[in-house]
Protein backbone atom coordinates (compact mmCIF):
# COMPACT_ATOMS: atom_id res chain seq x y z
CA UNK A 1 0.00 0.00 0.00
CA UNK A 2 1.62 3.23 -1.18
CA UNK A 3 2.68 5.76 1.65
CA UNK A 4 0.99 8.45 1.47
CA UNK A 5 1.06 12.11 3.24
CA UNK A 6 -2.68 12.89 4.50
CA UNK A 7 -2.79 15.59 2.49
CA UNK A 8 -1.85 13.20 -0.76
CA UNK A 9 -3.60 10.68 0.68
CA UNK A 10 -6.86 13.00 0.28
CA UNK A 11 -6.29 13.92 -2.93
CA UNK A 12 -4.83 10.86 -4.40
CA UNK A 13 -7.87 9.26 -5.75
CA UNK A 14 -9.93 12.41 -7.22
CA UNK A 15 -6.89 14.08 -8.67
CA UNK A 16 -6.53 11.52 -11.32
CA UNK A 17 -10.18 12.40 -12.24
CA UNK A 18 -8.84 14.42 -15.39
CA UNK A 19 -7.67 10.69 -17.05
CA UNK A 20 -11.46 10.48 -17.18
CA UNK A 21 -12.34 7.66 -15.39
CA UNK A 22 -8.99 6.20 -15.08
CA UNK A 23 -8.38 6.43 -11.32
CA UNK A 24 -11.57 3.81 -11.31
CA UNK A 25 -8.74 1.15 -12.99
CA UNK A 26 -6.59 1.35 -10.41
CA UNK A 27 -8.72 -0.93 -8.47
CA UNK A 28 -10.09 -3.09 -10.76
CA UNK A 29 -8.05 -6.16 -10.80
CA UNK A 30 -8.89 -6.24 -6.95
CA UNK A 31 -12.88 -6.23 -7.55
CA UNK A 32 -12.82 -8.45 -10.38
CA UNK A 33 -11.41 -11.43 -8.55
CA UNK A 34 -13.75 -10.79 -5.44
CA UNK A 35 -16.50 -11.25 -7.91
CA UNK A 36 -15.18 -13.89 -9.72
CA UNK A 37 -14.11 -15.63 -6.12
CA UNK A 38 -17.63 -15.42 -5.25
CA UNK A 39 -19.42 -16.58 -8.06
CA UNK A 40 -17.04 -18.36 -10.53
CA UNK A 41 -19.22 -21.78 -9.57
CA UNK A 42 -22.61 -20.31 -10.37
CA UNK A 43 -23.95 -20.94 -13.68
CA UNK A 44 -26.28 -18.48 -13.27
CA UNK A 45 -26.11 -15.05 -11.91
CA UNK A 46 -26.03 -14.48 -8.05
CA UNK A 47 -29.62 -12.32 -7.65
CA UNK A 48 -30.12 -9.64 -4.63
CA UNK A 49 -33.60 -8.29 -3.60
CA UNK A 50 -33.98 -4.54 -3.53
CA UNK A 51 -34.44 -4.31 -0.07
CA UNK A 52 -30.64 -6.23 0.41
CA UNK A 53 -29.67 -3.55 -2.24
CA UNK A 54 -30.97 -0.62 0.85
CA UNK A 55 -28.48 -2.16 2.78
CA UNK A 56 -25.35 -1.62 1.01
CA UNK A 57 -26.33 2.09 1.20
CA UNK A 58 -24.06 5.24 2.10
CA UNK A 59 -23.57 4.31 5.85
CA UNK A 60 -22.55 0.43 5.01
CA UNK A 61 -19.00 -0.89 4.93
CA UNK A 62 -19.78 -2.03 1.21
CA UNK A 63 -21.50 0.26 -1.24
CA UNK A 64 -24.15 -1.20 -3.85
CA UNK A 65 -26.01 0.40 -7.11
CA UNK A 66 -27.97 -0.88 -9.19
CA UNK A 67 -27.56 0.27 -13.16
CA UNK A 68 -30.93 -1.39 -15.24
CA UNK A 69 -31.60 -4.59 -13.70
CA UNK A 70 -27.87 -5.48 -12.71
CA UNK A 71 -26.08 -4.76 -9.10
CA UNK A 72 -22.80 -3.37 -8.44
CA UNK A 73 -20.23 -3.54 -5.55
CA UNK A 74 -18.64 -0.32 -6.08
CA UNK A 75 -16.97 -0.01 -3.01
CA UNK A 76 -13.25 0.13 -4.37
CA UNK A 77 -14.49 2.39 -7.37
CA UNK A 78 -15.73 5.32 -4.71
CA UNK A 79 -12.25 6.65 -3.76
CA UNK A 80 -10.93 6.93 -7.46
CA UNK A 81 -14.64 8.28 -8.39
CA UNK A 82 -13.66 11.31 -10.38
CA UNK A 83 -17.18 13.08 -9.46
CA UNK A 84 -15.74 13.14 -6.08
CA UNK A 85 -18.48 12.02 -2.94
CA UNK A 86 -21.00 12.19 -5.25
CA UNK A 87 -21.35 8.61 -5.93
CA UNK A 88 -22.63 8.40 -2.40
CA UNK A 89 -26.11 10.32 -3.33
CA UNK A 90 -26.67 7.03 -5.25
CA UNK A 91 -25.27 3.80 -3.57
CA UNK A 92 -28.29 1.48 -1.80
CA UNK A 93 -30.09 2.10 -4.80
CA UNK A 94 -30.65 2.90 -9.01
CA UNK A 95 -27.38 5.07 -10.47
CA UNK A 96 -29.94 5.90 -13.52
CA UNK A 97 -30.88 8.51 -12.68
CA UNK A 98 -27.96 10.46 -12.10
CA UNK A 99 -26.33 9.51 -14.91
CA UNK A 100 -29.47 11.13 -16.63
CA UNK A 101 -28.00 14.57 -15.13
CA UNK A 102 -24.36 13.70 -15.41
CA UNK A 103 -24.47 12.44 -19.04
CA UNK A 104 -20.45 11.68 -18.99
CA UNK A 105 -21.04 9.06 -17.81
CA UNK A 106 -22.61 7.69 -20.86
CA UNK A 107 -19.65 6.00 -22.55
CA UNK A 108 -17.89 2.89 -23.29
CA UNK A 109 -15.54 3.11 -21.79
CA UNK A 110 -17.76 4.14 -18.45
CA UNK A 111 -19.60 1.04 -19.19
CA UNK A 112 -16.49 -1.32 -19.23
CA UNK A 113 -15.66 -0.18 -16.20
CA UNK A 114 -18.68 -0.55 -14.14
CA UNK A 115 -18.59 -4.33 -15.50
CA UNK A 116 -15.44 -4.63 -13.74
CA UNK A 117 -17.86 -4.53 -10.39
CA UNK A 118 -20.58 -6.40 -11.62
CA UNK A 119 -21.95 -9.29 -8.79
CA UNK A 120 -25.18 -9.93 -9.89
CA UNK A 121 -28.70 -9.42 -10.90
CA UNK A 122 -31.81 -7.76 -9.43
CA UNK A 123 -33.87 -10.15 -8.44
CA UNK A 124 -36.71 -10.38 -11.23
CA UNK A 125 -39.60 -10.71 -8.08
CA UNK A 126 -38.96 -6.61 -7.54
CA UNK A 127 -38.88 -5.92 -11.00
CA UNK A 128 -41.74 -3.92 -12.65
CA UNK A 129 -41.95 -4.83 -16.56
CA UNK A 130 -37.99 -5.58 -16.52
CA UNK A 131 -37.54 -2.59 -14.11
CA UNK A 132 -36.56 -1.54 -10.66
CA UNK A 133 -40.40 0.09 -9.81
CA UNK A 134 -40.35 4.13 -10.04
CA UNK A 135 -40.88 4.05 -5.86
CA UNK A 136 -37.37 2.09 -5.48
CA UNK A 137 -35.76 5.10 -7.18
CA UNK A 138 -34.53 8.40 -5.33
CA UNK A 139 -35.90 11.61 -6.81
CA UNK A 140 -32.13 13.86 -6.08
CA UNK A 141 -34.63 17.00 -6.55
CA UNK A 142 -37.43 16.74 -3.90
CA UNK A 143 -35.58 19.54 -1.42
CA UNK A 144 -35.74 21.79 -4.54
CA UNK A 145 -37.30 24.73 -3.39
CA UNK A 146 -39.93 26.70 -5.20
CA UNK A 147 -38.75 29.37 -7.80
CA UNK A 148 -39.62 33.06 -8.81
CA UNK A 149 -41.77 32.75 -12.22
CA UNK A 150 -39.80 36.05 -13.64
CA UNK A 151 -36.40 34.38 -13.49
CA UNK A 152 -35.49 33.61 -17.08
CA UNK A 153 -34.93 29.44 -17.03
CA UNK A 154 -32.45 27.45 -18.75
CA UNK A 155 -32.68 24.21 -17.17
CA UNK A 156 -34.99 22.69 -14.83
CA UNK A 157 -33.01 19.69 -13.67
CA UNK A 158 -30.69 20.89 -12.04
CA UNK A 159 -32.18 24.41 -12.02
CA UNK A 160 -30.22 27.00 -13.73
CA UNK A 161 -31.68 30.54 -14.30
CA UNK A 162 -30.83 33.97 -14.94
CA UNK A 163 -31.73 37.81 -13.43
CA UNK A 164 -34.73 38.69 -15.70
CA UNK A 165 -33.85 43.00 -16.13
CA UNK A 166 -35.87 44.39 -13.49
CA UNK A 167 -33.29 42.30 -11.17
CA UNK A 168 -30.27 43.43 -13.32
CA UNK A 169 -31.28 47.39 -13.47
CA UNK A 170 -31.39 47.51 -9.44
CA UNK A 171 -27.64 48.30 -7.73
CA UNK A 172 -28.67 45.22 -4.82
CA UNK A 173 -30.24 41.76 -7.06
CA UNK A 174 -33.35 41.23 -4.87
CA UNK A 175 -32.77 37.65 -3.58
CA UNK A 176 -35.71 36.04 -5.48
CA UNK A 177 -34.05 37.33 -8.13
CA UNK A 178 -30.71 36.43 -7.95
CA UNK A 179 -29.43 34.31 -10.57
CA UNK A 180 -29.52 30.62 -9.68
CA UNK A 181 -26.57 28.21 -10.51
CA UNK A 182 -26.92 24.70 -9.79
CA UNK A 183 -24.29 22.02 -10.75
CA UNK A 184 -26.56 19.57 -8.98
CA UNK A 185 -29.43 19.06 -6.48
CA UNK A 186 -30.67 21.40 -3.23
CA UNK A 187 -29.68 19.13 -0.81
CA UNK A 188 -31.14 18.21 2.40
CA UNK A 189 -30.03 20.43 5.49
CA UNK A 190 -31.18 21.35 8.56
CA UNK A 191 -29.71 24.86 10.11
CA UNK A 192 -29.74 23.34 14.09
CA UNK A 193 -27.92 20.22 12.66
CA UNK A 194 -25.58 21.87 10.01
CA UNK A 195 -21.97 21.76 10.97
CA UNK A 196 -18.98 23.04 9.31
CA UNK A 197 -15.56 20.61 9.54
CA UNK A 198 -12.06 22.30 8.96
CA UNK A 199 -8.78 19.62 8.19
CA UNK A 200 -5.63 20.75 9.05
CA UNK A 201 -2.67 19.12 6.82
CA UNK A 202 -1.57 16.46 9.66
CA UNK A 203 -5.42 14.96 9.29
CA UNK A 204 -6.38 17.19 12.66
CA UNK A 205 -10.06 18.30 12.62
CA UNK A 206 -11.64 21.04 14.45
CA UNK A 207 -15.62 20.84 14.21
CA UNK A 208 -18.03 24.61 14.18
CA UNK A 209 -21.36 24.55 14.57
CA UNK A 210 -23.49 27.41 12.65
CA UNK A 211 -24.47 28.61 16.04
CA UNK A 212 -21.09 28.47 17.52
CA UNK A 213 -19.94 30.39 14.13
CA UNK A 214 -21.80 33.27 14.76
CA UNK A 215 -21.25 33.68 18.48
CA UNK A 216 -17.60 33.15 18.46
CA UNK A 217 -16.64 35.43 15.05
CA UNK A 218 -16.65 38.88 14.41
CA UNK A 219 -19.78 39.52 12.33
CA UNK A 220 -18.88 41.02 8.72
CA UNK A 221 -20.93 42.26 5.71
CA UNK A 222 -19.36 42.88 2.75
CA UNK A 223 -21.41 44.00 -1.16
CA UNK A 224 -20.14 42.36 -3.66
CA UNK A 225 -21.08 40.71 -7.55
CA UNK A 226 -21.25 37.42 -8.11
CA UNK A 227 -20.70 36.24 -11.82
CA UNK A 228 -21.08 32.56 -13.34
CA UNK A 229 -18.05 32.06 -15.67
CA UNK A 230 -20.70 31.39 -18.27
CA UNK A 231 -22.29 34.55 -18.15
CA UNK A 232 -22.68 35.84 -21.73
CA UNK A 233 -21.76 33.05 -23.37
CA UNK A 234 -24.53 33.00 -25.36
CA UNK A 235 -23.00 36.11 -27.34
CA UNK A 236 -19.83 34.38 -27.91
CA UNK A 237 -21.62 31.30 -29.41
CA UNK A 238 -24.01 33.69 -32.16
CA UNK A 239 -20.80 35.93 -32.83
CA UNK A 240 -17.88 33.42 -32.71
CA UNK A 241 -19.04 29.64 -32.81
CA UNK A 242 -20.41 27.32 -30.65
CA UNK A 243 -19.87 26.82 -26.95
CA UNK A 244 -20.39 23.77 -24.82
CA UNK A 245 -22.63 24.88 -22.00
CA UNK A 246 -25.57 26.91 -20.89
CA UNK A 247 -26.25 29.64 -23.21
CA UNK A 248 -26.45 32.65 -20.22
CA UNK A 249 -27.43 36.00 -21.88
CA UNK A 250 -26.50 38.70 -19.53
CA UNK A 251 -28.02 37.82 -16.52
CA UNK A 252 -25.69 35.04 -14.70
CA UNK A 253 -24.65 37.93 -12.47
CA UNK A 254 -26.01 39.48 -9.40
CA UNK A 255 -24.94 41.79 -6.69
CA UNK A 256 -26.06 41.03 -2.91
CA UNK A 257 -24.90 42.24 0.66
CA UNK A 258 -23.22 38.96 2.30
CA UNK A 259 -22.82 38.93 5.53
CA UNK A 260 -21.12 36.32 7.87
CA UNK A 261 -17.72 35.57 9.89
CA UNK A 262 -13.90 36.14 7.74
CA UNK A 263 -12.30 32.68 6.94
CA UNK A 264 -9.31 33.56 8.14
CA UNK A 265 -10.90 34.43 11.67
CA UNK A 266 -12.00 30.48 11.57
CA UNK A 267 -9.01 29.16 10.08
CA UNK A 268 -6.96 30.65 12.49
CA UNK A 269 -9.16 29.08 15.64
CA UNK A 270 -8.90 26.12 13.72
CA UNK A 271 -4.86 25.84 13.94
CA UNK A 272 -3.96 27.60 10.63
CA UNK A 273 -1.00 29.57 11.69
CA UNK A 274 -1.52 32.57 8.95
CA UNK A 275 1.47 34.99 10.16
CA UNK A 276 4.08 32.19 9.91
CA UNK A 277 2.03 30.16 6.99
CA UNK A 278 3.55 26.61 6.52
CA UNK A 279 5.20 26.67 2.85
CA UNK A 280 3.60 23.45 1.70
CA UNK A 281 -0.05 25.23 2.68
CA UNK A 282 -1.21 26.70 -1.01
CA UNK A 283 -4.40 25.90 -1.06
CA UNK A 284 -7.90 26.12 0.93
CA UNK A 285 -10.62 23.20 -0.52
CA UNK A 286 -14.22 23.68 -0.09
CA UNK A 287 -16.81 21.00 -0.10
CA UNK A 288 -20.41 21.53 0.03
CA UNK A 289 -23.62 19.28 1.18
CA UNK A 290 -24.18 17.83 -2.11
CA UNK A 291 -20.29 17.22 -2.48
CA UNK A 292 -19.54 20.10 -5.19
CA UNK A 293 -15.77 21.14 -4.47
CA UNK A 294 -13.75 23.74 -5.46
CA UNK A 295 -10.64 25.46 -3.80
CA UNK A 296 -8.91 29.03 -3.76
CA UNK A 297 -5.76 29.89 -3.43
CA UNK A 298 -4.64 30.41 0.36
CA UNK A 299 -3.04 33.54 -0.55
CA UNK A 300 -6.55 35.03 -1.10
CA UNK A 301 -8.23 33.06 2.29
CA UNK A 302 -6.25 34.72 4.52
CA UNK A 303 -5.80 38.16 2.54
CA UNK A 304 -7.15 40.74 5.13
CA UNK A 305 -8.53 42.99 2.44
CA UNK A 306 -9.82 39.65 0.47
CA UNK A 307 -13.15 39.88 2.54
CA UNK A 308 -13.40 35.95 2.07
CA UNK A 309 -16.42 35.07 4.03
CA UNK A 310 -18.45 32.76 5.21
CA UNK A 311 -21.66 33.87 4.64
CA UNK A 312 -25.23 32.57 6.49
CA UNK A 313 -27.27 36.02 5.61
CA UNK A 314 -27.90 37.70 1.79
CA UNK A 315 -29.23 40.93 2.04
CA UNK A 316 -30.09 41.38 5.97
CA UNK A 317 -31.97 38.01 5.36
CA UNK A 318 -30.94 33.79 6.13
CA UNK A 319 -30.02 32.63 2.85
CA UNK A 320 -32.11 31.21 0.72
CA UNK A 321 -32.00 27.23 -0.05
CA UNK A 322 -30.78 28.38 -3.71
CA UNK A 323 -28.23 30.32 -2.11
CA UNK A 324 -26.81 28.05 0.08
CA UNK A 325 -28.64 28.03 2.76
CA UNK A 326 -27.46 27.48 6.29
CA UNK A 327 -23.62 28.38 5.19
CA UNK A 328 -22.05 29.15 1.84
CA UNK A 329 -18.84 30.27 1.21
CA UNK A 330 -18.17 33.91 -1.09
CA UNK A 331 -14.80 35.09 -2.56
CA UNK A 332 -15.48 38.39 -3.52
CA UNK A 333 -13.38 39.63 -7.08
CA UNK A 334 -13.48 35.45 -8.14
CA UNK A 335 -15.59 33.46 -10.50
CA UNK A 336 -18.68 32.26 -8.38
CA UNK A 337 -17.38 28.69 -8.69
CA UNK A 338 -15.44 29.14 -6.00
CA UNK A 339 -17.85 30.40 -3.61
CA UNK A 340 -19.07 26.61 -2.51
CA UNK A 341 -22.64 26.73 -1.20
CA UNK A 342 -24.07 24.43 1.49
CA UNK A 343 -20.64 24.48 2.70
CA UNK A 344 -20.16 21.59 5.43
CA UNK A 345 -16.00 21.24 5.13
CA UNK A 346 -12.76 22.81 4.59
CA UNK A 347 -9.39 21.13 3.76
CA UNK A 348 -5.96 22.98 3.98
CA UNK A 349 -3.86 21.87 1.44
CA UNK A 350 -1.38 21.78 -1.11
CA UNK A 351 -3.10 21.26 -4.06
CA UNK A 352 -5.76 22.23 -5.70
CA UNK A 353 -9.47 20.76 -4.51
CA UNK A 354 -9.76 17.44 -6.88
CA UNK A 355 -12.93 17.89 -8.03
CA UNK A 356 -13.83 18.14 -11.71
CA UNK A 357 -15.43 21.40 -11.09
CA UNK A 358 -11.88 22.74 -10.13
CA UNK A 359 -9.75 20.62 -12.52
CA UNK A 360 -11.53 20.33 -15.77
CA UNK A 361 -14.63 22.50 -16.11
CA UNK A 362 -13.62 25.98 -15.15
CA UNK A 363 -10.79 26.85 -17.58
CA UNK A 364 -10.16 28.02 -20.62
CA UNK A 365 -8.14 27.52 -23.58
CA UNK A 366 -7.29 28.77 -27.04
CA UNK A 367 -9.18 29.52 -29.98
CA UNK A 368 -7.81 26.33 -32.05
CA UNK A 369 -8.18 23.95 -28.95
CA UNK A 370 -11.38 21.58 -28.84
CA UNK A 371 -9.94 18.33 -27.24
CA UNK A 372 -7.44 20.51 -24.62
CA UNK A 373 -5.06 18.94 -21.74
CA UNK A 374 -6.78 19.71 -18.90
CA UNK A 375 -3.53 19.98 -16.80
CA UNK A 376 -2.06 22.42 -18.85
CA UNK A 377 -4.23 25.30 -17.83
CA UNK A 378 -5.09 27.21 -14.85
CA UNK A 379 -8.17 27.21 -13.09
CA UNK A 380 -10.05 30.36 -13.03
CA UNK A 381 -10.41 32.44 -9.95
CA UNK A 382 -10.56 36.49 -10.51
CA UNK A 383 -12.85 37.29 -13.60
CA UNK A 384 -11.91 39.78 -16.65
CA UNK A 385 -13.37 42.90 -16.82
CA UNK A 386 -16.60 43.18 -17.88
CA UNK A 387 -19.62 44.95 -18.93
CA UNK A 388 -23.40 44.83 -20.51
CA UNK A 389 -26.50 46.63 -21.56
CA UNK A 390 -29.41 45.97 -19.64
CA UNK A 391 -32.00 48.85 -20.59
CA UNK A 392 -32.17 50.48 -23.84
CA UNK A 393 -35.07 52.87 -23.45
CA UNK A 394 -37.16 55.97 -25.70
CA UNK A 395 -37.73 58.82 -23.18
CA UNK A 396 -40.03 61.92 -24.39
CA UNK A 397 -40.10 64.68 -22.84
CA UNK A 398 -44.00 64.65 -22.83
CA UNK A 399 -43.88 61.89 -19.34
CA UNK A 400 -43.03 63.58 -16.15
CA UNK A 401 -41.07 60.93 -15.41
CA UNK A 402 -38.66 60.90 -17.85
CA UNK A 403 -38.69 65.05 -18.36
CA UNK A 404 -36.75 64.74 -14.79
CA UNK A 405 -34.21 62.83 -16.64
CA UNK A 406 -33.49 65.11 -19.63
CA UNK A 407 -33.13 68.41 -17.55
CA UNK A 408 -30.65 66.32 -15.37
CA UNK A 409 -28.58 66.13 -18.95
CA UNK A 410 -29.80 69.11 -20.29
CA UNK A 411 -32.14 67.50 -23.01
CA UNK A 412 -35.26 68.54 -24.25
CA UNK A 413 -35.91 66.20 -27.79
CA UNK A 414 -37.08 62.86 -27.79
CA UNK A 415 -33.80 60.31 -26.30
CA UNK A 416 -32.57 57.55 -25.86
CA UNK A 417 -31.53 56.07 -22.14
CA UNK A 418 -28.98 53.67 -22.13
CA UNK A 419 -28.30 51.58 -18.74
CA UNK A 420 -25.82 48.42 -17.81
CA UNK A 421 -23.41 47.66 -15.26
CA UNK A 422 -20.19 47.28 -15.28
CA UNK A 423 -17.76 44.89 -13.18
CA UNK A 424 -14.34 43.31 -12.81
CA UNK A 425 -12.17 40.98 -10.88
CA UNK A 426 -9.76 41.13 -7.79
CA UNK A 427 -11.25 44.26 -6.72
CA UNK A 428 -10.46 46.69 -9.52
CA UNK A 429 -12.32 49.48 -9.30
CA UNK A 430 -14.15 50.45 -12.73
CA UNK A 431 -12.60 53.81 -14.01
CA UNK A 432 -14.70 54.08 -17.18
CA UNK A 433 -17.49 53.24 -19.61
CA UNK A 434 -17.51 53.89 -23.08
CA UNK A 435 -20.77 53.33 -25.27
CA UNK A 436 -21.27 53.76 -28.56
CA UNK A 437 -24.93 54.28 -30.72
CA UNK A 438 -23.45 53.36 -34.11
CA UNK A 439 -21.65 49.59 -33.84
CA UNK A 440 -18.50 51.24 -32.26
CA UNK A 441 -17.34 53.72 -34.92
CA UNK A 442 -17.78 56.74 -32.51
CA UNK A 443 -17.80 56.66 -28.49
CA UNK A 444 -19.15 58.55 -25.26
CA UNK A 445 -18.22 58.22 -21.85
CA UNK A 446 -21.45 57.17 -20.00
CA UNK A 447 -22.01 58.69 -15.81
CA UNK A 448 -20.73 55.85 -13.44
CA UNK A 449 -23.51 55.83 -11.10
CA UNK A 450 -22.33 56.35 -7.20
CA UNK A 451 -23.05 53.01 -4.84
CA UNK A 452 -25.04 53.52 -2.30
CA UNK A 453 -23.78 54.90 0.80
CA UNK A 454 -23.69 51.84 2.74
CA UNK A 455 -21.89 49.71 0.28
CA UNK A 456 -19.11 47.26 2.02
CA UNK A 457 -15.74 45.96 1.59
CA UNK A 458 -12.35 46.32 1.69
CA UNK A 459 -12.08 47.05 -2.42
CA UNK A 460 -14.70 47.18 -5.23
CA UNK A 461 -15.93 43.60 -4.89
CA UNK A 462 -19.31 45.40 -6.56
CA UNK A 463 -20.41 46.09 -9.76
CA UNK A 464 -20.59 49.88 -11.10
CA UNK A 465 -23.65 50.86 -12.75
CA UNK A 466 -23.85 52.96 -15.53
CA UNK A 467 -26.39 55.10 -17.28
CA UNK A 468 -25.68 57.42 -21.12
CA UNK A 469 -28.60 59.58 -22.38
CA UNK A 470 -28.71 60.63 -25.52
CA UNK A 471 -31.40 62.65 -28.06
CA UNK A 472 -32.47 59.99 -30.37
CA UNK A 473 -31.43 61.67 -33.44
CA UNK A 474 -27.84 60.34 -32.84
CA UNK A 475 -28.87 56.73 -32.22
CA UNK A 476 -27.68 54.16 -34.97
CA UNK A 477 -29.07 50.46 -35.24
CA UNK A 478 -26.43 49.19 -32.75
CA UNK A 479 -25.52 50.29 -29.33
CA UNK A 480 -21.72 49.11 -28.06
CA UNK A 481 -20.38 49.26 -24.13
CA UNK A 482 -16.84 48.22 -23.16
CA UNK A 483 -15.83 48.95 -19.48
CA UNK A 484 -12.04 49.57 -18.43
CA UNK A 485 -10.84 48.68 -14.84
CA UNK A 486 -8.09 50.70 -12.60
CA UNK A 487 -5.57 48.69 -14.36
CA UNK A 488 -6.65 50.10 -17.53
CA UNK A 489 -7.49 46.83 -18.83
CA UNK A 490 -10.54 46.56 -21.32
CA UNK A 491 -12.50 44.62 -23.06
CA UNK A 492 -11.58 42.92 -26.39
CA UNK A 493 -13.87 44.37 -29.76
CA UNK A 494 -14.41 40.69 -31.26
CA UNK A 495 -15.15 37.28 -30.09
CA UNK A 496 -13.32 34.68 -32.16
CA UNK A 497 -10.07 36.18 -30.46
CA UNK A 498 -10.93 34.92 -26.89
CA UNK A 499 -13.21 31.59 -28.29
CA UNK A 500 -12.82 28.86 -26.05
CA UNK A 501 -14.90 26.36 -26.75
CA UNK A 502 -16.40 26.21 -23.04
CA UNK A 503 -17.61 29.71 -23.62
CA UNK A 504 -16.02 30.68 -20.21
CA UNK A 505 -15.41 34.60 -19.30
CA UNK A 506 -17.12 36.03 -22.63
CA UNK A 507 -16.19 39.52 -22.03
CA UNK A 508 -16.08 41.37 -25.42
CA UNK A 509 -18.00 44.44 -26.19
CA UNK A 510 -21.45 43.87 -25.96
CA UNK A 511 -23.70 44.69 -28.50
CA UNK A 512 -27.61 45.82 -28.49
CA UNK A 513 -29.88 45.93 -31.78
CA UNK A 514 -32.02 49.28 -31.97
CA UNK A 515 -34.92 50.42 -33.54
CA UNK A 516 -36.71 53.18 -33.09
CA UNK A 517 -40.20 53.22 -31.76
CA UNK A 518 -42.78 55.68 -32.60
CA UNK A 519 -43.18 58.39 -29.20
CA UNK A 520 -46.59 58.71 -28.09
CA UNK A 521 -47.22 62.45 -27.62
CA UNK A 522 -49.00 61.80 -24.43
CA UNK A 523 -46.07 59.91 -22.79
Amino acid sequence: MLNLSPIKRRVFGGSLLLSAFAAALIYTPTVRAEALTEHDSQTQPATFRLDEVRKHGRDAQEKWITKGNKVYNITDWIPGHPGGEVILRAVGGPVDQYWNIFTIHKKQDVYDILDTFYIGEVDPRDLVDGKVPVEHVDDPFKNDPKRDERLIVHSHRPFNAETPPEGLNAYITPDDLFYVRQHMWVPDVDETKHTLVVELTDGEEKEYSLDEIKRKFKEVTVTATLQCSGNRRKHMTEESRSTNGLQWDAGAISNAEWTGVRLRDVLTDAGVQIDHLPQDIKHVQFVGAEAYGASIPVAKAIDPLGDVLLVYKMNNKPLALDHGYPLRLVVPGNVAARSVKWLNRIRISDEESPSQWQRRDYKCFGPNITNPDWDSAPAIQEVPVQSAITSLRDITPHSPADSKLLQVYGLEQDSIAVEGYSFSGGGRRIVRVDVSADDGRTWHQAELLPPPADCKGAKAWAWTRWRWVLPRSQAGRCFVVKAVDEAYNTQAGEYEANYNFRGNLTSSWHRLGYRAKPLSSSG
